[in-house]
Formats: structure tokens, C-alpha cells, sequence
């Protein structure tokens, strides 16, 4: 466990220090993680040592949650003063979200499908 723990923690590490040193607009355990998928698909045995630990951490995930959780309660005020700012960003930013998912669904159909037309659209029917 401690090797899978340090492994995680040297690829967190890796990932802070690139975001440092780059100015990425990216938290460094993200960047971290990044990097290690490429190692634990091309080496199956450090897959086979991190997959335990990992899935420990993964089990007791919900108390990560609770700095989270008493910090939002410290700045209850704070989130109330600009309540009306972020309830615009969390719609604003799930409509653009969605609707980036949508294009972005929409010409994969047409890369992948190419220019026949599908029977069910209105193009495909004589």
C-alpha cells in the first residue's frame, strides 16, 4: 500500500510541478493523473499494484468531501452575497456545456457515418 500511495503521490507531485513551471490553466493532480494513465496502461503491474490502494481511496471518497463542505459553510455568507452570480454561471455553464456536447456528438455522427444519409432522417426518406 505505501508503494501505491507513493506512486499516486509521485505522479501528483509530477503534475504540480508541471502546472508550476508552465503556468497551465489546470490543477496539477488532473495533469498528475494524465500522466499516470499512459504509464498504468503500458505497464500492466503497476496497474496491478495501485488498483487496491485506489479503490480504498475510491470507497472512503465522500470524506475527501468534508474540507469542502466546512469551507463552503465558513463563506455561507460570501456565497450568499453572490448567489445570483453563480446560480447565471451554473445555467450558463451547463447550456454551453450541453450544447458543446451536442455539436461535438453531432459531427462525430457525420465523420463516422460519412455522407450516405440515414434512412430515419428526412434526406434519407423518397
Amino acid at each position: 500500500m505505501i508503494a501505491a500511495l507513493a506512486t499516486l503521490l509521485v505522479f501528483q507531485l509530477l503534475g504540480e510541478a508541471l502546472v508550476r513551471t508552465l503556468g497551465l490553466p489546470v490543477p496539477g493532480p488532473v495533469l498528475g493523473l494524465a500522466l499516470l494513465l499512459p504509464v498504468l496502461a503500458w505497464r500492466p503491474s503497476v496497474l496491478a499494484m495501485v488498483r487496491p490502494t485506489a479503490q480504498t481511496l475510491l470507497q472512503h471518497l465522500s470524506l475527501l468531501f468534508v474540507p469542502a463542505g466546512v469551507g463552503v459553510m465558513l463563506h455561507l455568507q460570501r456565497l450568499g452575497d453572490e448567489a445570483l452570480a453563480i446560480g447565471v454561471a451554473l445555467v450558463l455553464s451547463t447550456w454551453i456545456g450541453l450544447v458543446a456536447a451536442a455539436l461535438t456528438l453531432q459531427a462525430l455522427m457525420r465523420l463516422t457515418r460519412g455522407s450516405e444519409p440515414d434512412a430515419a432522417s428526412p434526406e434519407g426518406r423518397s
